[in-house]
């Protein structure tokens, strides 16, 4: 290109000597020029074509970016959104499991209360109410810390409010042993005397006979107490309380 321009430019500046040159010269050099200059023109048209297109690719991909970086931003939030509703439906999961958790340990616990609880009461399995259970074992609780006065008042309101339980033979004989270690042994013989008339079948008729002869004999009435006894031997006599009844006959005569 600067060789070009610099053929032009003395061509032009001397005029006087461009005779010199025949005129087929300088139309060959003339169409020369141009030629050069139209292939210079086109590359320079292609190499503006080639950066126009390029630069459309720079602005398509840098649109692209933006866009995309748009779209990221967009699922980032959504992202976002949703990890705070996973962790609140989370929570709200947790909460309601734990309240069911609650809830049916509570239900069992009522369920188990009501249902009965299998015992062996005098030897023989039997189905009782979990309620009637706890208010026996209490009473009995209370009678083996040597507390006669609360056992005795907790038997005697579990007779009356379970009459038909299988507990009532027992606990009727605690009414006995309570007023007998209170020393009140006129109610120690007179409890013991409603077992032996209502349960004379119950294992703890014998012991309740046993206990009246004891009653009998801390009041001074040996010949009631003689009587007990031979009744005692008499009835249960394979029993351990008619063993007994043997060994303390000799002392009522």
């Amino acid at each position: 290109m600067r060789y070009i321009v610099a053929l032009l430019a003395l061509w032009l500046a001397f005029p006087a000597h461009a005779q010199l040159f025949s005129d087929s010269d300088a139309r060959k050099a003339i169409l020369e020029l141009r030629g050069r200059l139209a292939d210079q023109d086109r590359a320079l048209l292609q190499r503006d074509a080639e950066l126009a297109a390029r630069l459309d690719r720079l602005e398509t991909a840098q649109r692209n970016q933006l866009e995309l970086a748009n779209q990221t931003e967009v699922l980032r939030q959504d992202i976002a959104r949703l990890r705070g509703q996973i962790e609140a439906l989370t929570n709200e999961v947790a909460t309601l499991q734990k309240r069911n958790r609650d809830l049916y340990g509570d239900l069992d616990a009522r369920l188990k209360k009501m249902e009965p609880s299998n015992v062996t009461v005098e030897g023989r399995p039997v189905a009782v109410d979990r309620t009637e259970q706890s208010s026996y074992e209490a009473a009995l609780a209370q009678f083996r810390a040597s507390d006669f006065k609360s056992a005795l008042s907790g038997f005697q309101q579990f007779v009356a409010r379970y009459p038909q339980s299988a507990y009532v033979p027992v606990a009727q004989y605690w009414i006995g042993s309570s007023h007998y270690a209170m020393k009140d042994y006129r109610s120690a013989i007179a409890a013991q005397q409603i077992l032996v008339d209502r349960f004379s079948d119950s294992t703890r008729a014998p012991d309740a006979l046993l206990s009246i002869a004891e009653s009998q004999l801390q009041l001074g009435d040996k010949r009631s107490a003689n009587r007990t006894l031979g009744r005692l031997i008499k009835e249960y006599s394979e029993s351990e309380a008619a063993k007994v009844a043997r060994e303390r006959l000799p002392a009522t005569r």
